[in-house]
């Protein structure tokens, strides 16, 4: 049996932290929103009709891995997506990918 000192990299650690993130219902709602450009914080809330406290706590998560970035202009907070290829990433996930693992999965 081989015992490694590190195993996981710092690679495989961010990836991780950015898979977590995605892995919301609310995050990738959010992020879809995002993806035609920069949007306040106000907007986001009014689009998805949820609480503004719920909003912030996920951009928040969004913004620690780096998928989003904030803007403050007065007493606003626009947000954008810091790299369009996230959108890539998430895609990769599409109802071909679903239907080919689908057998092997347990329950979706």
């Amino acid at each position: 049996m081989c015992f490694l000192k590190n195993p996981m990299s710092s690679l495989d650690r961010t990836r991780a932290k950015v898979f977590r993130a995605l892995g919301d219902v609310l995050r990738l709602k959010i992020l879809a929103l995002l993806r035609d450009g920069e949007l306040c914080v106000c907007e986001i809330i009014s689009r998805l009709n949820v609480s503004q406290p719920l909003v912030s706590r996920h951009l928040k998560i969004l913004k620690e891995c780096g998928i989003v970035k904030v803007r403050r202009e007065m007493n606003r907070r626009y947000y954008s997506v810091t790299d369009k290829r996230i959108f890539d990433v998430i895609e990769v996930v599409s109802p071909e990918f679903l239907d080919s693992i689908r057998r092997y999965t347990i329950e979706f």
